[in-house]
């Protein structure tokens, strides 16, 4: 091939790779809007959703597809000034039943000045009291910052900003359920909970304060698609990073860092909770 043709396919792959990435993550063809109505809106041609909540209801919306393991990721700004009572989530959810499977980022406001508290809990087979608790490094209201969910059959991770602040390890072997047979959905919400999510109910949702509203952008999903045709993986791994994907040396310095500097509660430190013994992954390898 000539130089000039190299250079032709050069610009046309790069053209391609933009068109790729401006197509991709486009809230009009990815989610439903499950509640809410209007105070749900999807902006600028579809790269931005915002959610909102009044006195008279919250909003939300879930994904077109279901997927058996994959990454999810969203940027999300939320509420600023006093957010106190209402809850922001980004989570996945098999159907409601009680053997239901589900991951959660949930963020719970507070009074203005006070920091968020990023509350993380993992479902298996119906059981949950899996919370984990933490502030953040920076102000979750003042810019986009990503969140994610990685889900795959050796362990779930959730990341902050490409950080990894929590793992649950696949530890079926040892009798721990793990989340394998049922597709889920991805959420995303905005509510009020002034009954439990600021100082345990304490503090109430402001509502001169409303609408509260949260911006999420840049929304990827790159998972097995289920589908009534089968499932897109096919049941073959390897062949992306996320399908296999652990910790590092350097992210499990970066998860000790966080959970060290930033964690501020630990199910498995509750020996209130777990009177008989901690749960059974407590007591083994963490990261």
């Amino acid at each position: 091939m000539s130089f000039s043709n190299c250079a032709r396919a050069l610009r046309l792959s790069i053209f391609m790779t933009f068109l790729l990435a401006a197509m991709a993550g486009n809230f009009f063809q990815d989610v439903d809007i499950n509640f809410g109505g209007p105070r749900a809106q999807i902006l600028d041609g579809g790269q931005v959703l915002t959610l909102s909540l009044d006195n008279s209801s919250g909003s939300g919306f879930q994904s077109k597809n279901e997927c058996l393991y994959g990454r999810f990721d969203v940027k999300l700004k939320l509420i600023p000034n006093n957010s106190a009572g209402t809850v922001t989530t980004f989570y996945l959810s098999s159907p409601a039943g009680p053997a239901h499977d589900e991951i959660d980022f949930e963020f719970l406001g507070n009074a203005s000045g006070q920091p968020y508290t990023v509350h993380t809990n993992i479902y298996a087979q119906g059981k949950g009291d899996r919370e984990q608790q933490f502030r953040l490094w920076f102000d979750p209201t003042s810019a986009y910052h990503t969140y994610t969910i990685l889900w795959n059959p050796l362990r779930i991770i959730f990341l902050v900003d490409n950080i990894p602040i929590r793992v649950f390890n696949n530890y079926e072997a040892n009798g721990v359920p793990f989340l394998k047979n049922q597709a889920m959905r991805v959420y995303a919400s905005l509510w009020n909970a002034d009954d439990w999510a600021t100082q345990g109910g304490r503090v109430k949702t402001d509502w001169t304060e409303a609408p509260f509203t949260a911006s999420y952008r840049n929304y990827n999903a790159n998972g097995c698609v289920v589908s009534a045709s089968g499932n897109s993986c096919n049941g073959v791994l390897n062949n992306q990073p996320w399908q296999t994907q652990g910790l590092d040396a350097n992210g499990r310095n970066r998860i000790r860092w966080v959970q060290e500097s930033y964690m501020i509660y630990n199910y498995c430190a509750d020996g209130k909770r777990f009177p008989q013994g901690r749960p059974k992954e407590c007591r083994l390898p963490r990261f």
